[in-house]
């Protein structure tokens, strides 16, 4: 009698292993690779994983599958034009598939993340600046409507809108023009003779 395969699957194991990950960078265990990013001066030096890099960016991946063999493997890689502030960020976000920068910072790790071939931080960037937009898109539909809100308001002090009886009034074959009939009425009415 055959037995029927099962899928044994964890949900938390990804996570785990991120935060493994992370927690072994930031205690410098196991690192294989140190980047030195500069940027108008300002250097700094972050110790990661190779694999971890490789893994999440296509820039990283092709920088330690073209190694040659004759050089040795390769413990250090220069990135300039790139700001420490930014880095430090990708690799946090790499490593923990989550970071927190200030809104104004955003294009700036759309920016590394092209530069630095990670899709994961792209999309991610992509979604937050389209929420973004939508956001401000909505703040100014608000405001466009609350500002007719008041020119309506200011224009006509005291008038409630018209009701739908009113309405339906005005359109009657008998409505005079100045008893709720609109300007464009005795116009419409004189091409149709």
């Amino acid at each position: 009698m055959e037995s029927t395969p099962v899928l044994l699957e964890s949900k938390s194991s990804p996570l785990r292993l991120l935060n493994e990950m992370h927690q072994l960078r930031l205690l410098g265990h196991l690192c294989d690779v140190t980047v030195s990013v500069e940027y108008q001066g300002v250097r700094a030096d972050f110790a990661a994983h190779k694999a971890v890099l490789a893994a999440t960016s296509k820039f990283f991946k092709e920088v330690f599958l073209n190694e040659k063999a004759a050089d040795g493997p390769r413990s250090n890689v220069f990135l300039n034009e790139v700001q420490v502030a930014d880095f430090a960020s990708f690799l946090e976000f790499v490593y923990t598939a989550k970071v927190e920068v200030e809104e104004d910072r955003v294009q700036r790790m759309l920016e590394i993340a092209e530069k630095l071939k990670c899709l994961d931080l792209s999309e991610t960037c992509f979604q937050l600046k389209r929420q973004m937009l939508e956001s401000v898109l909505l703040e100014l539909q608000n405001f466009s409507e609350s500002q007719n809100s008041e020119e309506e308001s200011a224009a006509h002090p005291g008038v409630l809108p018209e009701s739908k009886a009113e309405g339906d009034e005005r359109d009657s074959p008998g409505a005079r023009p100045g008893h709720g009939a609109s300007a464009e009425a005795p116009a419409a009415k004189a091409k149709e003779k």
